[in-house]
């Protein structure tokens, strides 16, 4: 009941109804994604009958919602310290230091082990000690004989010696699709081979634990959970039908790296945010949060701090552990999740087709599907059709970042080629004492130079250039862009010009905007470019410091 009301009171709108809205609202245009959703979208779908912790758990594995706040330690001192500051798993990055004494220092809570090339002397240290609950970064593609003796030898309760790392596909550049077959795939396989080495299916699955990366998709990263769950069920019971109730996917969730940012970097803080809300309601077992200066810098401890406390926040103070799947039932949410799973077992079954995981990576084939996936990411990046705030969009005019740097990062982050753009700005400035100043020029409307203006503003702000705004030529700027109207560049752009020449000056001039009717008679006037929304920002912006001398 609405006040006085009943919903029965409310006549019925049919789906016809409401296209034909949404078509008047659109004027005719055909829209590129389905604009609503009703429950008669969710007939087709088999799995909405099951409940949180039923098969095939696309609600989720569990009764409650408590996962566990990772955080990452290097010793015995730092994972108590964290401990007593809120985490409740340990993922320990093992260095050079001996096995032995790390394992006797350990507190006594989960861990997850990252250990890298020493994942085999690791476990083999495990396999001589107590039971314990935890995991291991081994991917044991290598080896198969090996990896059967040592998941048989470490085969205790709540211990997982096998991790796929899913991340690194999304990291590397992989769509959510991708991700989710390509983790599919490679668990598959290794469920396989273990079971041609002695191993049962059952044994298996229950070594095995799932690493993704949650990036900034926010719905689309609650529905790849719950679609990874829902194709590892389904895979797990066709080796054998009875592992249905054990096959339930543990998934370790960690905050995107590839979109991170070196200017800006308190956006990460945003971004880290909503990556582990999605990554809870999500439904992920255990969730770990990056620092936000991690991808120029060792983290600071007010980073550190800032990131375990984002999970006590989203588990103390928004109470995101006392629903379970929060977004179950959601027209939306729940159409999103059958069209991954639909999608990535289709690109499964290819992979499978091609003779399984093993055989579709040595062939290349996999490397291929990232690198397409990563140029379109790029590119969509580079022409800010993926708005990066504070770097490709809305940079901090005033920011400079380049005595903040202490390390290189190599992963192929999206923000990478206005950072490297942006910080050559910033190094042709510490050696020459000089930034160059673009002036932006207003005239004519009121109401477009003002859109252009801003536009140019942000768009040439991405290179680190000093910007001024003003309706006159002032002082000896670097370049000067005309921001008006299409229809007044044809006598503005000769005028400025003339006035330039006239002055002794051979600045160049930038038009702001795309008008294709005059553009060649302005290029014979002396204008030496355009800039607009269509352009390549990255290529544009690059061009233009090698123009002005901003080498290095």
């Amino acid at each position: 009941m609405i006040g006085n009301l009943t919903l029965d009171e409310f006549p019925p709108v049919s789906t016809e109804k409401w296209d034909e809205v949404v078509r008047q609202d659109l004027k005719g245009a055909t829209p590129k994604t389905k604009l609503f959703y009703r429950a008669e979208d969710l007939q087709s779908l088999e799995y909405l009958d099951s409940a949180p912790g039923e098969f095939p758990y696309t609600r989720g594995t569990r009764t409650d919602n408590e996962w566990r706040i990772q955080v990452v330690a290097h010793d015995a001192e730092g994972a108590r310290a964290a401990l007593n500051e809120g985490a409740e798993e340990i993922c320990l990055v093992l260095g050079d230091q001996h096995i032995g004494e790390v394992l006797d220092a350990l507190p006594v809570c989960p861990i997850h082990f990252e250990a890298g090339a020493r994942a085999v002397e690791l476990l083999e240290a495990l396999a001589r000690r107590p039971a314990a609950g935890g995991s291991v970064d081994y991917e044991p593609l290598a080896n198969f004989d090996r990896a059967a003796v040592l998941a048989s030898a470490v085969r205790k309760p709540g211990f997982r010696p096998i991790t796929i790392p899913a991340h690194r596909f999304a990291e590397s550049g992989a769509t959510i699709v991708q991700e989710l077959a390509f983790a599919l795939a490679e668990g598959v396989e290794i469920v396989g081979q273990l079971s041609d080495h002695g191993l049962t299916p059952a044994a298996s699955v229950q070594a095995m634990v799932f690493s993704c990366a949650v990036g900034p998709n926010y719905f689309q990263e609650i529905a790849k959970l719950r679609a990874a769950r829902t194709l590892w069920a389904r895979a797990v019971e066709a080796f054998d039908p009875p592992l249905g109730s054990a096959a339930k996917m543990v998934i370790h969730a960690r905050t995107a790296h590839w979109n991170k940012t070196i200017y800006d970097s308190y956006v990460n803080v945003l971004r880290a945010t909503t990556e582990a809300m999605a990554a809870v309601i999500g439904g992920a077992d255990a969730v770990r949060v990056e620092a936000f200066d991690d991808c120029y810098r060792e983290p600071q401890s007010a980073a550190c701090r800032l990131a375990r406390n984002t999970q006590l926040i989203l588990k103390q103070e928004a109470w995101l552990d006392r629903s379970v799947d929060a977004g179950g039932g959601s027209y939306y949410l729940e159409n999103l999740t059958d069209s991954l799973a639909r999608e990535a077992w289709k690109l499964f079954q290819q992979i499978e087709a091609a003779g399984g995981f093993l055989k579709y990576s040595a062939a290349g084939a996999l490397e291929r599907d990232i690198a397409k996936s990563r140029a379109d990411r790029d590119a969509a990046a580079a022409t800010r059709r993926m708005p990066i705030l504070g770097t490709n969009q809305y940079p901090n005019l005033q920011e400079r970042r380049l005595p903040s740097i202490e390390r290189i990062d190599p992963a192929p982050r999206a923000a990478r080629v206005f950072e490297e753009i942006r910080l050559r700005t910033e190094r042709y400035a510490e050696r020459t004492g000089h930034t160059p100043r673009f002036l932006l020029l207003e005239a004519g409307d009121v109401k477009m130079r003002k859109a252009r203006s801003g536009f140019c503003q942000s768009f040439f702000g991405c290179a680190g250039f000093e910007i001024e705004i003003a309706d006159s030529i002032t002082g000896d700027p670097d370049v000067v862009v005309l921001c008006s109207s299409d229809a007044a560049y044809a006598d503005l752009a000769p005028r400025v010009i003339q006035e330039l020449r006239a002055a002794g000056q051979h600045t160049p001039v930038i038009v702001a905007g795309n008008p294709v009717d005059s553009m060649e008679q302005l290029k014979q006037a002396g204008v030496a470019d355009f800039v607009h929304v269509r352009v390549n920002a990255a290529e544009f912006l690059r061009a233009w410091q090698d123009r002005l001398g901003v080498g290095g």
